[in-house]
């Protein structure tokens, strides 16, 4: 038996104070947000609640799907890097970027560079070669494989893309766990889903990530990104995989259209006719911020 967290969407807080010269970029327009929209309602309080709950559940691994960050300001990546070592160790804890870790260009190279550790496959830690995606790490049975769809945008958009080479690569990866029996996990910020997010926040390349999926399989694909709590599938070779997103792990209980904070925690167990999962969410239902389970599925059996 594998327990697998999930929390996407983090927006660490407070917002570090921006120089003239930082504002002067796509940072104004997200800086502009910050202040009239996501202040208030994106709370450190929420996030440490979230994960103390987290924590208490023992996860033999955590993902994490992006948006650590809210504009990539070195001193946010340095505060995300000392908040992913409260988690865990790097080998037990596997993240990808969002466009919010990219938000304007050469910032996904610094946020590389800040957590590496946190990114790199099994061959890129034990060779120290540098993060290149995908990556992936086999933990017992579970094979994590993770994606990156983060980009720099011009303002006001968000979108992410999948391009040809990390596609060859992901077909490879896929090919590979598979033959070697592995309950294949593909992580990845933006939902590889069409009409899951808006035009302007959408993943390019959602047509090719799907014909992967459906040619060479896959059991389980997390993505973060609409801050959302949706389930959608895309049909495998002979199954059909679920896609699942979570909402923001620091949406406060109050004040917004989203849903309040929430983590997912995933069973995997091998049985003679496959693969189960079984998956409960946990989210903070009130402002005084007690955590319960509010969702508990069976989202594989037998595939």
């Amino acid at each position: 038996m594998f327990r697998l967290a999930h929390i996407s969407d983090i927006h660490l807080s407070p917002l570090p104070a921006l120089t003239l010269r930082e504002l002067i970029s796509k940072r104004i327009t997200g800086y502009i947000n910050w202040r009239s929209n996501r202040k208030g309602m994106m709370t450190g309080g929420t996030l440490e609640a979230l994960t103390d709950d987290l924590l208490t559940q023992h996860p033999d691994h955590i993902a994490v799907t992006g948006d650590l960050v809210n504009l990539a300001l070195d001193e946010e990546l340095e505060t995300a890097q000392r908040w992913l070592k409260t988690l865990g160790r790097p080998e037990d804890v596997s993240v990808v970027p969002g466009n919010h870790d990219a938000y304007v260009p050469g910032a996904l190279k610094k946020t590389r560079r800040y957590w590496e550790a946190w990114m790199r496959g099994d061959k890129q830690a034990a060779e120290n070669l540098p993060v290149e995606f995908p990556y992936l790490r086999v933990r017992g049975d579970v094979a994590l494989i993770g994606v990156s769809s983060a980009r720099a945008t011009a303002p006001f958009m968000a979108t992410g893309d999948l391009r040809s080479k990390q596609a060859t690569k992901l077909a490879e990866i896929l090919t590979e766990t598979g033959q070697r029996g592995l309950f294949r996990v593909i992580m990845i910020h933006h939902p590889p889903i069409r009409g899951a997010a808006p035009s302007h926040k959408r993943l390019l390349g959602i047509g090719l990530f799907q014909r992967i999926v459906r040619q060479h399989g896959a059991e389980l694909v997390l993505h973060g990104h609409t801050h959302l709590a949706t389930r959608y599938e895309i049909n495998g070779p002979n199954w059909t995989v679920p896609v699942i997103c979570v909402p923001s792990a620091s949406q406060s209980f109050a004040g917004s259209h989203k849903p309040p904070a929430a983590y997912n925690l995933f069973t995997i167990e091998k049985t003679n006719v496959g693969w189960s999962c079984h998956m409960k969410q946990r989210s903070i239902i009130d402002a005084q911020m007690t955590i319960q389970t509010i969702r508990d599925d069976d989202l594989l059996a037998g595939s």
